[in-house]
């Protein structure tokens, strides 16, 4: 069970409840008005819990579980243990995150201005907002319905936030239109300047950066990452991207619709990805690149030149998998032939 100190669980909820949630398929035999009270891993869930399966190396937890009821692809649901409720989902792991939501949804914050924060009189506070302790918010902001401005966030003048938001403690926004449903986690920092310089030999000058950052709707951002605002243009995130903690992207980056970005990931100016491109942890990828549409980065990769739509690269520099995977093999053999000599 979650620890009830930091989760409040709802339910119980009926099985019948739950696969309509899941949308997912109750299987022949399973008693739809079973009531269940958590969710749980296989290995320590109960007899009153709900676990899923979404990986065959999983199958022998799943056929020793406990749970009351299991989310399963058709494929495996033969394997459950007797007394266990079965429900049939096409992708279980989604249906999980369904059921777990329903479980453990988010909490209403209880609207209002902590006495210790400081508000600009010409701020626009949406109706359920909540303003928590030591939180700065400038003026000309605009913050939507229901958004949660954490303790000591800093929200600089002229931002705008759309409703439903979360703006965690310590976060920093600047410059910067944010839309709605967005999760800010703490210590991110969104609209300070791009790291731009007029480059001679008696010193560097420093560009003025104008433009603004634009966050579409349902973007989830990680704690303490950074994105900067354009120099000219915009540096803009596509709606429904999801970026893991310790992010940087650079300014006048364009990434599209619901791409994931993993820790640590450096994004250099003016690079463009298209829509649900993944980039795995610790890639770098350089300025001015296009990364096409699906297109996927391995893990400490470095990219250097364009990505085509759908392709996965890897390796530094970023190579076509395939050809990434001979290299590999082929020096695999020459170390193997030295050691042998």
């Amino acid at each position: 069970m979650a620890d009830p100190r930091f989760y409040r669980a709802a339910g119980p909820f009926k099985l019948g409840e739950l696969a309509r949630i899941a949308e997912a398929e109750i299987a022949d035999g399973a008693d739809p008005e079973r009531r269940f009270k958590d969710v749980q891993p296989l290995s320590v869930a109960g007899p009153d819990d709900l676990s899923f399966l979404d990986n065959k190396r999983y199958r022998d937890e799943f056929r020793k579980t406990r749970a009351g009821a299991v989310l399963v692809h058709s494929d495996l649901a033969r394997d459950a243990p007797a007394g266990t409720q079965v429900l049939v989902s096409r992708d279980p792991y989604r249906s999980y995150a369904r059921v777990a939501a329903a479980f453990y949804p988010l909490p209403v914050p209880e609207a209002g201005v902590h006495p210790a924060a400081h508000v600009d009189p010409t701020a626009t506070l949406g109706r359920g907002s909540r303003v928590e302790a030591g939180a700065v918010i400038g003026a000309n902001v605009d913050i939507g319905a229901g958004t949660v401005v954490g303790a000591n966030a800093v929200i600089g003048s002229g931002v705008r936030i759309g409703e439903g938001s979360i703006v965690g403690p310590t976060a920093t926004l600047a410059n910067c239109l944010i839309g709605a449903r967005v999760i800010l986690h703490a210590g991110v920092r969104i609209g300070q300047d791009g790291f731009g310089f007029a480059l001679g030999p008696k010193g560097h000058l420093k560009v003025p950066q104008l433009g603004r950052v634009v966050v579409e709707d349902d973007v989830e951002i990680g704690a303490n990452s950074t994105i900067d605002r354009g120099a000219g243009p915009d540096t803009v995130i596509g709606q429904g991207t999801k970026i893991d903690n310790l992010v940087q992207i650079a300014h006048n980056v364009r990434i599209g619709r619901g791409c994931i970005i993993v820790s640590q990931v450096g994004i250099s100016g003016s690079t463009k990805l298209g829509d649900f491109v993944m980039l795995g942890g610790q890639a770098g990828l350089t300025g001015h690149l296009t990364i096409g549409d699906g297109a996927r980065v391995a893990a400490q990769s470095g990219v250097m030149r364009d990505v085509e739509p759908g392709a996965t690269v890897g390796g530094s520099p970023a190579l076509a998998q395939r050809e990434w995977l001979r290299s590999q093999a082929a020096l695999a053999r020459m170390s193997r032939k030295q050691g042998g000599g």
